[in-house]
């Protein structure tokens, strides 16, 4: 399956919620989809078809493909801890998700091509691997030469989410991923324990 790269308010509305960030669209028609739309009288759901839109709505959240998503699991299954907490903080440790965080995109997918088109350095080296994992002390910061695009400026000079695991230096356009987040500290509306249900199957 290739990324998605349709209608993102058609996906929102899907699981009733603006998952991809403040949408006006989505605000105005908030019920599913379809010509039905807010009409269809609808089934209850099963338990899986439940379980299994929680995964989909986490990939689509994340930007993250099905194969990528399964390893992940099998990484969060093996690492110590609550499984779907592991599994929550490896998608926040994503380069391209922390770069989204610190506001220096104001989407994930923004935030995914600055990464690939190499505007984004760690520790100074150019890294263009979205998924790339960050460890506690990596300082992710904008290529001296991209320092200048509008688009980063304009997203730095509207963000005004911080987050106490990312310190953040505006005179130098870097900033510093302090602590993998712990699940309280995570602001995404996802119910991680369902996913681990259905991969568990």
């Amino acid at each position: 399956m290739a990324r998605y790269t349709g209608p993102k308010t058609k996906i929102a509305r899907k699981f009733g919620e603006a998952i991809f960030g403040d949408d006006k669209s989505f605000e105005k028609r908030n019920y599913p989809p379809g010509q039905h739309g807010n009409t269809r009288r609808r089934g209850k759901k099963s338990e899986y078809a439940i379980q299994l839109a929680e995964k989909q709505k986490t990939k689509y959240t994340y930007g993250i493909l099905e194969r990528q998503f399964r390893n992940m699991f099998k990484k969060a299954t093996a690492a110590p801890g609550i499984t779907g907490t592991v599994l929550l903080q490896l998608c926040e440790s994503r380069l391209d998700n922390v770069v989204y965080r610190m506001g220096i995109s104001p989407s994930r997918s923004g935030a995914r091509q600055l990464v690939s088109h190499r505007h984004i350095t760690v520790n100074g080296e150019k890294v263009n691997i979205p998924s790339y994992q960050l460890k506690p002390g990596d300082v992710v910061g904008v290529r001296e030469k991209s320092k200048s695009l509008v688009a980063i400026n304009d997203s730095l000079a509207n963000a005004s989410h911080v987050y106490e695991w990312i310190s953040w230096n505006g005179e130098k356009k870097e900033g510093t991923f302090v602590s993998i987040p712990e699940r309280i500290q995570i602001p995404e509306n996802i119910n991680e324990q369902l996913i681990v249900e259905l991969y568990s199957k």
